[in-house]
């Protein structure tokens, strides 16, 4: 059984940062499964649709430490982790935090960066600390990576290799608002910014908590099969090249629990593998044919023609 309390606390977040992304409820949604999930999102989309709103929104609403890094070619990796400065005063070397030390952290264009900078993120992503002269930093908890990329500009840009890709929980696209919604913007930002007059509704230790909580969610056996007919479909499929890892299939498993939380139930349901399939999977594998830095809609329509193909279970 759910806490009452905790949908009453979710729900809450959810209706927080939707007073400052406007008509954007499911793209809302699946960035608090990230959250839940302890895992991070790679945001797809043109400049100017609110890639950024939606980090500073939640990590206002979390009351959590926000950060934003510019990826650029001449960014260092120092300049994410952090680096080692000598203290004449005490003769020892002090280690100065970088952005990366942040409850959220916005990557901005990551494919701007060379590969070398890009792979910094890596061991924070996949282990929630850094490395440094030998030095292990732990990160601060919840931890969460938005990274954008516009897929429409290849110039100056360096692809993310599939390894790093597999690093996200979720790819998504916010899209254009509708005008309804595009018009209500337009009415709010006649006194600033909405997203600066948000307030904290929830605290970072009542999100770890709830990420306690994901993991005690019930899947069934027969949820399992399908979890795993769904991933092995890609690994068997003709029109794939390159399938999911068995980390995708984790990352699967663990979004379904967060999804059902959200949802107000402690067991997992089909729908709930069925809905994220897309989202965790399409950046994971390789279709057959395509080429280097192509859309990804091809890659989504491969998933949802498996999807189809695969019996749900009842």
């Amino acid at each position: 059984m759910i806490d009452p309390q905790l949908n009453a606390d979710l729900n809450l977040l959810q209706e927080n940062i939707e007073r400052a992304v406007l008509g954007k409820t499911g793209v809302v949604r699946m960035a608090i499964v990230a959250l839940l999930a302890g895992e991070h999102i790679l945001l797809e989309d043109v400049p100017g649709v609110g890639k950024t709103l939606i980090a500073k929104a939640l990590a206002k609403s979390i009351s959590g430490h926000f950060t934003r890094l510019q990826f650029t070619p001449d960014l260092l990796p120092s300049d994410i982790v952090g680096s080692s400065i000598y203290n004449s005063s005490s003769a020892q070397f002090v280690f100065n935090r970088g952005p990366v030390f942040a409850n959220v952290v916005l990557a901005d264009e990551v494919n701007r960066a060379p590969p070398r900078t890009q792979s910094a993120l890596l061991e924070a992503m996949s282990e929630g600390q850094v490395s440094v002269d030998g030095q292990t930093h732990a990160l601060p908890i919840p931890f969460l990576v938005i990274a954008t990329q516009n897929p429409f500009e290849f110039e100056g840009t360096y692809l993310l290799p599939e390894s790093q890709l597999d690093r996200f929980l979720l790819r998504l696209t916010v899209g254009y608002p509708a005008r309804e919604f595009e018009r209500k913007l337009l009415v709010s930002h006649r006194q600033g910014e909405p997203v600066e007059k948000l307030t904290a509704v929830i605290s970072p230790e009542r999100i770890v908590e709830a990420q306690a909580m994901v993991r005690q969610v019930r899947v069934e056996e027969s949820l399992v099969d399908y979890l795993l007919n769904i991933v092995h479909a890609t690994r068997e499929s003709e029109l794939v090249q390159v399938g999911v890892s068995t980390r995708g299939a984790l990352s699967l498993y663990r979004a379904a629990q967060a999804l059902a939380i959200i949802e107000q139930r402690d067991y997992v349901i089909p729908d709930d593998i069925k809905k994220l399939s897309v989202p965790v999977l399409s950046h994971r594998i390789v279709p057959r044919g395509m080429l280097p830095g192509a859309d990804r809609s091809g890659a989504e329509s491969v998933v949802r023609k498996l999807l189809d193909a695969i019996k749900v279970p009842t």
